[in-house]
């Protein structure tokens, strides 16, 4: 039963409590279903077989525009009102309603499969002392369920047991974080000690009391009770749904949170209806409408009753009145007949066509080769078809980091031994010689336990250290030594590293190549393979990394007896510890930092020093006094570290290149010719996240300022973000103007629009985690959106999913401007959908993002082409549709606004009944469909040359309330041509055989002929770029025009359906004289002639960027395809620091007995050296070179 409430939601009448605080027992199901919490199966789809049709109908008719429609077509069913036939209005609104409902049935049977696919996974579930194998759909709150290698993790566990020393389990968090390193969870003692016991584990009566479901992906809170004593659960003793388990046999977990609770599917949260700023004018604009067709309608219905008075009883002898009807019903009801006649203004069609165009365009995005990755088999896709002229209208660029601009891989690029750069290839010129895939690698098969993956190309690396020399091998020595990481070595000669730092990883591996190979350890000993001799040296000390020491080291001593410490770390921090006696050398390494650092490389330095016997057995003493003070223990051990690592000797230098995706620095270069702001929001630490930033020309060296914000009080932050303000721009306002203004349909949306302050020069803004936590509180709000604002490039760091959606909401809120976030995992939804538009980066692990988004593709570079090129053509030909639509409509409407003054305001047409049937759906539909799908003002090269054509829509140029003005404008003009020329030319006519031809039948003719000629010599007018099926369109409706004319207008036609065309022979009478055509050329040169004329003086006068663009594109060649070019290195002078994803407390773990209490085979690490204490700072990262998992390799 409590599984069908939970899927089905509460039974009727019964509203859900706010839960506040979960109470669950273990393997008591009884007593977890008496808090009707939901199981573990989930429901994204919207309707079922019962509900598709009311539900979808009523979604629909909330559409302004269908009610209207429906409405009318109720009115046509009034024969009293109606002078035109109920099909006229009927058909094209079933065509829509069923299109649309044909849309959403697919998208909801498709979330049904997906839904039916994941409830029907199948884990192992204890129930009644035994493992089942359930489907994840039946899994309760309370269970206890067992998980193997490489499974998907079920729910939201807290993790009892494992495998692994210590309870560890390995996780990869690709699908909640974008992350493929490994993230590590360890179990508390007092539950890893059943192990894999069935008996125990089926005895196990823990309670747990936590916090209640929410979408916070870095923070648990919570409590286990077991055997009267209570423990402590933090974040990292639970398992969240979304990871995978890797490099563990096997774990236990007791569920605390199924379904719809956990975190994966809470950061999903509801999914909003998204509509564009163009949909959200053309609301306005149609209610403008209507009122407008009710202000003609009135003045027809009043006119309507003064003519009945005035004149209508002439007509009363031979065209009698019904009974009962005065002049004042006659005017009433004359009303609502110009309600029909008139509702051409806003003809259904144009939602048909709004939506064919977006589809057409989201197609070109799903088929754009440059946008498939072949690599992984990606191409881009379009999730959603009604945003794509939004993606032309981009001010703001919300991105993750990880995994979205970087690839998340290390690789040891570069380094200095001793005053020698390594790394870099020159010919013989001495010129930089780019490398390439094709570049000749350095072959590394004379050491067999290298890693086959490493790839290096200066081959003079290799040679040196095979020559003897001392200093490098001394180098890649103390890489082999001074780190953290833990081997692993499944097969004889197969490495596998586990590293906490992706970094770090990089650095090992790069020695294991050269030479150095780090094979094991134990609590006291290294034990490395330099150069096919195995080598244990003693370790003696691990001198700890923090954030304020920004270095770690290593005391060893080798097997002659010699003491050695090692150091590597943060340039500026081993400088100022450097003997007086590297000076030179350390001039020399300076120089090649700053070329690293130019190239955006993550850099290192390392140094040495031997030590004195007597002096490391008095230190050690001192070393063990303080570790075990119970005061002032962290400052002590501080004041020896300092005294011991002083006088080093310099080494060199590495440079490790946290990769970047391909094509990222062009990208946000183009991006930023575009004037769009790229804001990063990520959870790394700040230095990562700077460095990123520089790598990807974001920040920039000529910038004038990048300020830091990272105060720990909101007074403080107040006081740095002001600062940066002012320096920016000194003579702006202490107090932020804010707009207040009204917006929306019926004006109820109140806006709040804080103006753009001009700033001279290009600044960056670095504000980290909590900082912004304060920043964001109602009081400072606006201040940080000004100070950042003002600024290029903003960097977030150590944000939350939370504070990432935040800072999108704000810049929505007050900036009134079209927001973009990009990112690859499941801490990015919540920022995705909080955008106007969501792009996720698909092709990796982490699928949530994608499946949250309206756009995906496989490579951040892909988005220069999403915006630049298929956005702004989305925008430019949405706007020109709309512009001609409105032209062609208002012309069409406004000839019966004329005409009323001839007919008595009797609501007749004047065109013919068919005429106006098939004006938008067959006459004017295909040419503009045509324009509005292949139309482009300059070809996709150009538009990457010249990222400044983007900007037009940034300021929504080409279609707002000003064009829509004109567009009325010019209608009014074409309509008074278009009746007044033939009516001129009509009246009192004959034909050339004396025969007379002023009658309505030829004058309607002639008037919806010059029409259509006049709205098809417009669009050709409005075309930029002709195509074979825009030609066809154009003079295939014109035929088809001619021929359904004279189809309908013949004898035969007449005699078969009599009442239904009584038009007969009206075409073959009035098409065959000259001065019917003469009078369709006059009509159509006066309603050209000054279109072409102020157009004219326009471009001479005001020319656009685009007109600009398109005389440069008539004058030059073609561009060709920008070739790949060496990246420009940057001077200077700001360099990396020591191990940014490092955490404080493993120098500990290393040196600690208890990883080895289990499974002695096995030499992989615990993380703590207490089992129960907390993940120090932040979780992790796992570097892993993988030789035996090939299929599990990381997509670049």
């Amino acid at each position: 039963m409590g599984s069908v409430v939970s899927y089905f939601g509460q039974p009727c009448g019964q509203e859900k409590k706010k839960e506040e605080e979960r109470h669950l027992r273990a393997n008591d199901r009884p007593f977890n279903l008496s808090y009707h919490y939901a199981n573990n199966a989930i429901k994204t789809s919207k309707y079922n077989i019962f509900t598709f049709l009311p539900l979808n109908l009523f979604e629909q008719f909330r559409r302004l525009a269908n009610a209207y429609f429906l409405f009318l077509f109720i009115l046509q069913l009034i024969p009293q009102i109606s002078s035109l036939s109920w099909f006229t209005t009927a058909v094209p609104l079933i065509l829509v309603l069923s299109i649309t409902a044909v849309k959403d049935a697919s998208d909801d049977i498709n979330r049904h499969k997906s839904d039916k696919q994941v409830n029907n996974r199948k884990v192992d579930v204890l129930i009644d002392g035994e493992l089942r194998n359930e489907k994840w759909m039946n899994v309760q709150v309370g269970d206890i369920i067992k998980l193997e290698n490489n499974q998907f993790v079920t729910a939201d566990l807290l993790l009892l047991s494992s495998s692994e020393p210590l309870n560890l389990v390995y996780v990869e968090t690709a699908e909640l974080d974008g992350e493929t390193n490994l993230k590590v969870k360890q179990a508390l003692t007092v539950t890893g000690d059943m192990g894999d016991s069935i008996d125990e584990l089926a005895g196990f009566t823990g309670e747990v009391r936590c916090e209640p479901p929410n979408n916070r992906l870095d923070k648990f809170k919570g409590t286990l009770t077991v055997n009267g004593r209570t423990y402590a659960l933090d974040n990292d003793k639970v398992l969240l749904r979304g990871c995978t388990l890797r490099n563990t046999e096997w774990c236990f977990g007791l569920v605390i949170f199924g379904g719809p609770d956990t975190k994966l599917m809470q950061n999903s949260g509801k999914t909003t209806f998204k509509r564009t700023s163009i949909d959200h004018l053309m609301n306005v604009l149609v209610l403008c409408i209507f009122g407008f067709l009710a202000s003609m309608c009135t003045v027809m219905a009043i006119s309507n009753a003064i003519w009945e008075v005035r004149e209508g009883s002439v007509f009363t002898a031979f065209l009698p009145r019904e009974p009962g009807v005065d002049a004042a019903l006659s005017s009433f009801l004359s009303f609502w007949s110009y309600v029909i006649v008139l509702n051409t203004v806003v003809p259904i069609s144009l939602y048909v066509s709004v939506e064919i165009i977006r589809l057409g365009n989201s197609f070109y995005i799903d088929w754009d080769r440059k946008m498939y990755y072949p690599k992984n088999d990606t191409p881009a896709q379009a999730r959603t078809t009604t945003l794509n002229e939004e993606l032309g209208q981009i001010k703001y660029i919300f991105s993750d980091k990880t995994g979205t601009l970087t690839q998340n891989i290390m690789t040891f690029n570069r380094c200095s031994i001793n005053g020698k750069g390594y790394g870099e290839l020159f010919d013989f010129s001495g010129q930089r010689v780019e490398i390439t895939e094709n570049t000749d690698k350095v072959n590394f098969l004379w050491n067999h336990l290298a890693d086959p993956k490493f790839i290096f190309h200066d081959h003079s690396l290799v040679e040196t250290v095979r020559a003897g020399n001392p200093e490098a091998q001394a180098f890649f020595r103390l890489l082999a030594l001074c780190h953290t990481v833990m081997p692993e070595e499944k097969k004889e000669g197969e490495l596998n590293y586990q590293a906490q730092s992706p970094d770090e990883g990089a650095l090992v591996t790069a020695a294991r190549n050269f030479g150095f190979v780090f094979r094991s350890r134990t609590p006291e000993t290294i034990t490395v393979v330099e150069m096919g001799k195995q080598v244990t040296y003693e370790l003696l000390a691990v001198l700890d990394f923090n954030n304020v020491r920004k270095r770690m080291s290593v005391i060893v001593c080798s097997p002659e007896g010699k003491l050695t410490l090692y150091c590597k770390g943060a340039d500026t921090i081993i400088y100022e510890r450097l003997h007086p006696s590297c000076n030179k050398l350390m001039k020399v390494t300076t120089d090649h930092l700053n070329e690293y650092a130019g190239d955006g490389l993550r850099t290192l330095v390392l140094a040495y020093k031997d030590l004195d016997e007597d002096y490391m057995d008095d230190w050690k003493k001192r070393h063990h006094e303080a570790s075990t003070a119970m005061e002032g223990r962290e400052e002590r051990l501080d004041e020896l570290y300092e005294e011991i690592e002083k006088d080093l000797q310099l080494l060199g230098a590495t440079a490790v290149e946290d990769k970047l995706q391909d094509g990222v620095p062009q990208t946000i270069e183009q991006l930023a010719k575009a004037d769009i702001k790229i804001w990063v929001l990520t959870g790394d630490k700040q230095e990562t996240a700077e460095n990123i930033g520089y790598s990807c020309n974001m920040l920039r060296e000529e910038m004038k300022d990048v300020f830091i914000v990272a105060a720990n009080t909101a007074e403080g932050v107040k006081e740095e973000l002001q600062n940066a303000r002012r320096k920016m721009c000194p003579e702006a306002p202490e107090e932020a103007s804010v707009i207040k203004a009204r917006a929306g349909l019926f004006w109820c949306q109140k806006t709040e629009t804080v103006q753009d302050e001009k700033v001279d020069g290009d600044y960056g803004l670095v504000i980290n985690g909590h900082s912004l936590a304060f920043a964001l509180e109602k009081d400072l709000q606006l201040e940080l959106l000004r100070t950042a604002c003002m600024c290029q490039t903003v960097i977030c760091c150590r944000v939350t999913p939370l504070q990432k959606a935040q800072v999108v909401q704000l810049v929505k809120r007050y900036k009134q401007a079209v927001t973009l976030a990009i990112g690859d995992g499941a801490n990015d939804v919540s920022m995705i959908k909080a955008a106007h538009i969501g792009v996720g980066i698909s092709g990796q692990e982490g699928m949530q993002a994608v499946l949250s988004s309206d756009f995906s593709f496989a490579q951040f570079r892909y988005l220069q082409r999403l915006l630049l090129v298929h956005g702004r053509w989305s925008y430019l030909r949405m706007c020109k549709f709309l512009r001609y639509f409105f032209y062609k409509n208002f012309t069409f409407t406004f000839v019966h606004f004329w005409y009323a003054f001839f007919c008595g305001f009797s609501a007749q047409t004047v065109y013919d009944e068919w005429f106006i049937t098939l004006y938008n759906l067959v006459y004017t539909a295909l040419p503009v469909l045509g324009m509005s799908l292949f139309d482009q003002d300059v070809n996709d090269r150009w538009s990457f040359r010249y990222p400044q054509l983007y900007s037009p829509g940034q300021l929504n140029l080409y279609f707002n309330k000003k064009a829509f003005v004109r567009c009325m404008i010019h209608s009014c003009y074409s309509s008074l041509i278009l009746f007044f020329i033939p009516w001129a030319a009509m009246y009192d006519t004959v034909r050339d055989d004396g025969k007379d031809i002023a009658d309505y039948q030829s004058f309607a003719l002639l008037a919806q002929t010059c029409l259509l000629v006049v709205v098809n010599i417009q669009l050709c007018l409005d075309t930029h770029y002709w195509t074979a099926v825009n030609q066809f369109f154009v003079w295939g409706s014109l035929a088809a025009y001619f021929a359904i004319t004279f189809t309908m207008y013949s004898n035969g036609m007449f005699l078969i359906f009599t009442s239904a065309f009584p038009f007969i022979g009206t075409a073959r009478n009035s098409l065959n004289q000259p001065n019917v055509w003469l009078t369709i050329f006059l009509t159509s040169l006066l309603c050209t002639l000054p279109v072409v004329a102020f157009r004219f003086i326009l471009i001479q006068l005001r020319p656009t960027i685009n007109d600009k663009m398109r005389h440069k594109v008539r004058k030059e060649a073609l561009p060709a395809p920008a070739p790949r070019r060496l990246p420009t290195r940057r001077i200077s002078t700001r360099r990396s620091g020591y191990a940014f994803s490092h955490s404080q407390g493993y120098g500990d773990l290393v040196t600690s007995r208890r990883f080895l209490l289990k499974k002695p085979l096995k030499s992989r690490l615990a993380l703590f050296t207490q089992t129960d204490s907390p993940l120090a700072e932040n979780q992790p990262q796992h570097y892993r070179t993988i030789a035996e998992e090939p299929e599990e390799a990381q997509s670049p």
